[in-house]
């Protein structure tokens, strides 16, 4: 929605890569519940590169299900090429006292080795599809108060990209706090920006205009429900070699496809009552969502943190050294983008 009304939007070319697990693929609960068994580390402080895209270049070369993850055994053998992982960042979790440094505790609190409550089990993809890390896409910040280029809107925590954590999760916990502040932050300055601006005045016109565009879904009968649309995009962008393991040929195709969901299909999503009609904007977000991860992709042709390109696998600094702004231009089209590392938005 904030794109629509011009603001700028950025992160989207990095992914989120969590893991789920094989027996419980879909049910949150069943899959990540025996973690809240964990015995909580008090004396531990983990930096880490979690959440990129090595575990799906395995997946990538060898198939699914990859053995792997808290709990289960180490996996060992080397897989040639894939996403550079600095070695202060590598972790294992061994057997009991085996473990790496970031293994925390191991079976009843002993050091090292697999966190208590993991049930070891395959690792399959997809679980958090796409997603970006925490606080890496979003509006786009100008200034340190939170605020977009759009006067009066003010954005934290996943909503705003502020890149706190950057392309990659950094530090457990780091999302909480820092939403927290940056919530605290941007309520301040919203606060005073509303305190001395008038309420905007909208004609009842213009109330009905909204209202008869929101509505439209609801009016429509025979054409695409938004079941179809979300199913249909899923599998046009979810699939391993679209969205983690990027190369050009894949990514202008899948676009191709984002483009026609988006020119034919989504002006003609119906909703037979009003919980369609949200699943019907959701969709058409989604769309716009897509075609963003694909735009921007394809403009950074190097891999970095949890963006990995096939056909440019080294990280770039010469040229890449920026993060990609995306916004809507005056005739409708995306237009992209580079904000240098140490520099605010223009």
């Amino acid at each position: 929605m904030a794109y629509q009304i011009g603001a700028k939007i950025t992160g989207k070319e990095w992914n989120d890569g969590h893991s789920t697990r094989s027996d419980n693929p879909a049910a949150c609960y069943d899959s990540w519940g025996d973690m809240f068994e964990r015995i909580p580390s008090t004396n531990g402080v983990d930096v880490h590169h979690d959440l990129g895209v090595d575990i799906n270049y395995r997946a990538y070369k060898t198939g699914n299900p990859v053995a792997g993850g808290p709990g289960s055994p180490q996996l060992t053998d080397e897989i040639a090429g894939g996403p550079f992982v600095p070695e202060e960042f590598q972790r294992n979790f061994g057997t009991e006292g085996e473990g790496g440094p970031s293994s925390g505790v191991g079976k009843g609190g002993a050091p090292g080795g697999p966190p208590p409550g993991f049930a070891a089990s395959a690792n399959v993809g997809g679980a958090s599809a796409g997603m970006a890390i925490h606080k890496s896409e979003g509006l786009v910040p100008v200034d340190d108060r939170c605020a977009s280029n759009i006067a009066g809107l003010y954005a934290a925590g996943d909503a705003l990209g502020s890149h706190m954590a950057g392309g990659i999760y950094t530090q457990i916990g780091s999302s909480l706090a820092g939403s927290a502040v940056q919530g605290a932050v941007a309520g301040e300055a919203a606060a005073e920006y509303a305190a001395q601006t008038a309420a905007p005045m909208i004609s009842d016109a213009r109330i009905a205009q909204i209202t008869d565009e929101i509505l439209a879904p609801m009016r429509r009968e025979a054409e695409y429900g938004p079941a179809w649309g979300t199913q249909t995009l899923q599998g046009i962008m979810i699939p391993n070699f679209v969205l983690y393991i990027k190369k050009a040929s894949m990514m202008t195709a899948a676009l191709a496809y984002v483009e026609e969901l988006r020119d034919h299909h989504a002006p003609m999503l119906r909703a037979a009552n009003m919980h369609e009609l949200r699943l019907a904007f959701e969709t058409r977000n989604m769309i716009l969502s897509a075609e963003m991860k694909m735009r921007a992709s394809l403009m950074r042709t190097e891999s970095r943190c949890s963006h990995y390109r096939l056909n440019y696998p080294e990280v770039d600094d010469v040229n890449w050294r920026a993060w990609i702004n995306i916004h809507q231009g005056a005739d409708g089209s995306m237009q992209l983008e580079k904000q240098p590392f140490d520099q605010w938005p223009a």
